[in-house]
């Protein structure tokens, strides 16, 4: 867990952001310091914002596994919850239609919990989505998602880092310390003005 708490404020206004995802949210053979939820934590705390964040993602992970792994987290109140699971899954070939609703279950898990809570859904592709339906569904799955849930979107989790040797692990696939640092600034952009408008909304009591 990494807090992002601006001095000298009351425990009582911290805000809590929820990460529920895979490895490229864990920070795969990185340090848990250099994946990007702890980079947010870091431009959280820079900016003034006094938010904890959780950071609930493994390697390996799918929906499904997110749907089970979700509850013991729902426990405490959840300000703002990024969403960034579904890879795996389109690697399995698990079909859309299935992927789609459970990510669409975790999300009303969340909100039967946390009403008022902001939801940002990091949108993944798989390589060559133009190539065929799969590919293609499945990259727009997630706008989708966001619009139906009034959710904001990063488009694409992996911009800039996607495919440069230089900007991830020895496998192509996860990024590393640089590449996470791409990654946060994908975050942040969306991150930063709901970040702004929670920090500024009365704070619950509810734990």
């Amino acid at each position: 867990m990494h807090s992002a708490g601006a001095a000298q404020q009351h425990s009582s206004q911290t805000k809590r952001i929820l990460v529920l995802g895979d490895s490229l949210s864990e920070g795969f053979g990185l340090k848990s310091s250099q994946a990007y939820p702890a980079l947010l934590a870091e431009k959280l705390r820079a900016a003034g914002f006094n938010f904890e964040i959780t950071n609930a993602s493994a390697s390996g992970g799918t929906t499904d596994g997110g749907l089970i792994r979700l509850p013991a987290h729902l426990k405490r109140k959840i300000d703002i919850f990024i969403l960034e699971l579904g890879i795996n899954d389109a690697f399995r070939g698990v079909p859309i239609n299935e992927i789609e609703r459970n990510l669409q279950a975790i999300i009303d898990k969340v909100k039967a919990r946390n009403p008022k809570v902001r939801i940002v859904i990091a949108g993944m592709q798989l390589p060559n989505y133009t190539a065929d339906n799969y590919v293609f569904t499945f990259g727009k799955m997630f706008s989708e998602l966001a619009t139906k849930n009034q959710a904001a979107l990063v488009p694409y989790l992996l911009e800039g880092a996607a495919g440069n040797p230089s900007l991830n692990l020895g496998d192509g696939i996860h990024p590393n310390a640089a590449g996470q640092k791409i990654l946060a600034e994908n975050v942040w952009r969306v991150l930063e003005p709901i970040a702004r408008d929670t920090a500024n909304s009365p704070a619950s009591n509810v734990e």
